[in-house]
């Protein structure tokens, strides 16, 4: 359903169980950016109506997200440790150009956003069907669902604004250089990493 080219390694899954306390911490400021990006799409471009209404109810969504792992962080004895970078993210931020038209910037916006809510979503399906804690089994199965629908709202949205074939030349581009990106990827506590 992802389209993803390249599937996680389920060994990932043991370096999550060892590291449990890391991934919630990276968890929670991926939930908070993705806050921050919904934000900063609205400030971007104000325009698109429909886009920024949309935007304010993944804010509070994202945010929401965020309480939830920073609760479990501390449901866990622990806070909430240091955000440390996304090399998924940088690798992937760099595959389009700078530049370019309003709509197209918009466009690239939107795809690498799909693309990083349905890694994530991949991700969270596999902790919630191989994971050990039935409890963290079950937060993350509803996080799933989440990010399913984020996806799908995101790569509407970049076919709406954007010419539909472009696009999907874009989509499937940007899904064969990820799946590049993932061949180096999966050895960390990370969600995305």
């Amino acid at each position: 359903m992802l389209g993803l080219k390249l599937p996680t390694d389920p060994r990932w899954v043991n370096i999550v169980e060892m590291n449990i306390d890391d991934i919630l911490t990276d968890h929670a400021f991926c939930e908070q950016k993705a806050a921050s990006t919904a934000i900063s799409l609205i400030v971007s471009f104000p325009e698109y109506t429909e886009l920024v209404q949309e935007m304010i109810a993944l804010v509070k969504e994202e945010i929401s997200h965020f309480k939830l792992v920073h609760d479990k962080i501390i449901a866990r004895g622990n806070t909430l440790g240091y955000d440390r970078k996304d090399l998924y993210v940088n690798k992937l931020l760099q595959f389009f150009p700078k530049g370019g038209s309003r709509t197209t910037q918009l466009v690239h916006r939107l795809l690498y956003a799909a693309l990083i809510e349905a890694r994530s979503c991949e991700r969270f399906r596999l902790l919630s069907k191989e994971l050990e804690d039935p409890e963290l089994r079950t937060f993350y199965h509803n996080l799933m669902v989440s990010e399913a629908n984020h996806y799908t709202m995101f790569l509407k949205f970049a076919r709406k604004y954007g010419d539909e074939e472009e696009v999907n030349t874009k989509w499937n581009d940007l899904l064969s250089y990820e799946a590049e990106i993932m061949k180096d990827l999966g050895k960390d506590q990370t969600i995305h990493g």
